[in-house]
């Protein structure tokens, strides 16, 4: 008996040995870190862009199309924002009517072929427009009345790029073609993006006050 306890404690020693060394290499995995939360800022955000959105006649396009932008709750920025995504839907809607005017045969329908025309024509003026509208945004500075003096420009030139939107389905309205609703529905969706800039553009300009 008095030879088995040396031996006995042996043992126990080697197994806790055993244990402290497996549960040291192989730690437990770490538990996982909770999913992170929406940003203050990024909510913040969306409220100010979803509640400045109801001023304009289509919040609903508005507010998809702009809640993706970091404007600081800004009026300035959103509306430079809006400019922005109207410049980007006019080009491509101007690149999409000069291709189908180029390759499409309109022999048998020369009406469709003239408004396709016209409807191209209006969209390269819009263009321009609403390019010079957000270079001027970008020159927004200094006193009161260099401010109001770049924003009257910049309503003047996007009040004439949505006439000239609402221009090119104007020019369709005698006509019986497929390619009538196809560009129709395409211009009316730049018809909304660029009215609600131009909502934006007055609600900015009404808050700067004339010192």
């Amino acid at each position: 008996m008095k030879t088995q306890i040396p031996i006995i404690i042996f043992l126990l020693s080697t197994t806790l040995t055993t244990i402290t060394t497996t549960t040291t290499s192989n730690p437990l995995p770490p538990s996982p870190s909770p999913s992170p939360s929406p940003q203050p800022n990024e909510s913040n955000d969306k409220d100010f862009i979803r509640t400045s959105c109801k001023t304009t006649l289509y919040p609903q396009t508005c507010f998809t199309s702009l809640s993706g932008y970091s404007v600081q709750q800004d009026p300035g920025r959103l509306a430079r924002a809006a400019i922005g995504v109207t410049l980007f839907q006019a080009s491509h809607m101007a690149k999409y009517v000069a291709n189908i005017s180029r390759h499409a045969d309109y022999s048998c329908s020369p009406r469709a072929a003239a408004a396709v025309h016209d409807c191209y024509s209006v969209f390269r003026d819009a263009v321009d427009e609403i390019r010079g509208s957000l270079s001027e945004m970008r020159r927004l500075g200094g006193s009161h009345e260099g401010m109001r003096f770049h924003l009257s420009n910049v309503q003047t030139w996007m009040s004439a790029a949505l006439t000239n939107v609402e221009t090119c389905t104007d020019g369709f309205d005698d006509v019986a073609d497929d390619v009538k609703t196809d560009v129709c529905e395409r211009a009316v969706k730049v018809k909304e993006v660029t009215s609600n800039a131009l909502a934006l553009i007055n609600s900015f300009a009404s808050s700067i006050q004339t010192p």
